[in-house]
């Protein structure tokens, strides 16, 4: 079966290489289901997971937003974070939801950066769903 080289990269370095029969990312305009032969696209990301199949499986990888590329057979995902689930500390995640939620509370009666706190919070809350879905 055709394949597409698919690379991760965050500000830190590669966060994946390999080759994968499909990949499933949330762009800012839908989900966008890429296969071999795709027509070329670059869209944004949205805070979400990205979703890798090889053989049956399906690998997870949690984005925090970015920019996917998409050639014929070659997909780039500049990340501004990429984790596997194996690298999330879901106890962290979990707390940063928390404060994330509390912050919100507190926006309405001071003066919190209320967008900030929205990121926060989905970004953990997709960490720990990603983490809990290996």
């Amino acid at each position: 079966m055709k394949t597409l080289n698919v690379s991760v990269v965050t500000p830190d370095g590669p966060a994946l290489e390999g080759s994968y029969e499909m990949v499933s990312v949330r762009a800012e305009s839908g989900e966008l289901g890429i296969l071999p032969g795709h027509i070329p696209l670059v869209a944004p990301l949205t805070i979400s997971a990205v979703r890798l199949k090889k053989e049956g499986q399906t690998e997870l990888l949690a984005v925090s937003g970015g920019f996917v590329e998409v050639r014929p057979e070659q997909v780039t995902i500049l990340a501004q974070a990429a984790e596997q689930p194996s690298e999330i500390d879901v106890d962290r995640a979990k707390q940063a939801k928390e404060r994330a939620e509390q912050r919100l509370n507190m926006a309405k009666s001071e003066d919190i950066d209320q967008k900030r706190a929205e990121l926060a919070l989905q970004r953990a809350i997709n960490r720990i769903d990603i983490s809990e879905n290996r």
